[in-house]
C-alpha cells in the first residue's frame, strides 16, 4: 500500500496578475469560499508521517478550484468566469493542470508497478452554512461501493472516536463521498488498485494543535493495519 496525500483547497492565495479580479473581494477570500480554513495545517501535520507522495494547493478555489473537474461549471468562479476562454486556458496549463496531472501520474506509476494506492484528500467544513450549524466535529467522505474504502472509513472512525470519544464523527458528511472531486475520476482510473478518502475538519477546530495531533495519532493506528485490508 503506497500513501498518498493531498490537498485541493489550502490557502486563499491570489497569482498578481489576477488581483484585479479580487478588488472588492477580500472579506470574501477570508471565509470558506476563498479555502479551507485549517486544512493546510492539518495536512502538513500528517505529511509528517511519511506519505509516499504528497501534494497540496494554495491558490484560492475562487480563481479555479483544484477539487472539480474539467467539465464542471464550478471549476470557476463568479470572479474568474467572466474571462475569456483563452484566459481560462491559461490558469489551467499554469495552475489546476499541472497539480492535477502530477499526481495522477504518480498514481498511475504506482498503481502499473502492482501497488495499491491509498489516498488522503484533506479537507475543511465551514462550523455554519446559510445560518445552519453543520452537525459534525470530522467527516469521513467514502464510496462504499468503492473496493476497500468502506473498511479503511469504518476503521479509521473507530480510531478517531477512541481519541475524541465526544467528537461527532460522521461518514459522508457534509458531502458524499462519491461526487466530483479531486478523488473521484481516480477511483474511475485506477479501480481495484486505488481507495480514496476525503478527510473533512470542521474549521472550528482549525487552530487546534491536539485535534491536529489526534487525528495524526488515529491516521498512524489506522496504517498499522494496512495488510489486514487485503486478507
Amino acid at each position: 500500500m503506497k500513501l498518498f496525500l493531498s490537498c485541493e483547497h489550502g490557502g486563499n492565495r491570489v497569482p498578481e496578475n489576477y488581483k484585479f479580479l479580487f478588488v472588492n473581494a477580500s472579506q470574501l477570500l477570508e471565509t470558506h469560499r476563498g479555502y479551507d480554513k485549517g486544512a493546510i495545517e492539518l495536512y502538513n501535520s500528517l505529511k509528517l508521517t511519511g506519505f509516499d507522495f504528497a501534494i497540496s494547493n494554495e491558490i484560492t478555489r475562487l480563481l479555479v478550484d483544484f477539487n472539480r473537474s474539467l467539465h464542471r461549471r464550478s471549476l470557476f468562479s463568479e470572479f474568474s468566469g467572466v474571462l475569456r476562454k483563452d484566459e481560462k486556458l491559461t490558469i489551467l496549463n499554469k495552475y489546476y493542470l499541472p497539480y492535477r496531472n502530477l499526481f495522477r501520474e504518480n498514481a498511475i506509476k504506482m498503481a502499473e508497478s502492482g501497488e495499491f494506492v491509498f489516498h488522503i484528500s484533506v479537507h475543511a467544513f465551514t462550523p455554519v452554512l446559510n445560518g445552519i450549524e453543520r452537525n459534525a466535529d470530522i467527516g469521513i467522505l467514502y464510496n462504499p461501493s468503492h473496493g476497500i474504502e468502506k473498511s479503511l472509513a469504518t476503521k479509521w472512525k473507530k480510531e478517531l472516536k477512541f481519541i475524541f470519544p465526544d467528537f461527532k464523527i460522521r461518514y459522508n458528511y457534509p458531502y458524499l463521498g462519491k461526487t466530483d472531486g479531486h478523488v473521484a475520476p481516480l477511483r474511475k482510473l485506477l479501480g481495484k488498485n486505488y481507495a480514496g478518502i476525503e478527510f473533512e475538519l470542521n474549521s472550528k477546530h482549525s487552530e487546534s494543535i491536539e485535534v491536529r495531533e489526534g487525528i495524526v495519532q488515529s491516521f498512524k493506528e489506522l496504517i498499522k493495519f494496512r495488510n489486514s485490508f487485503f486478507t
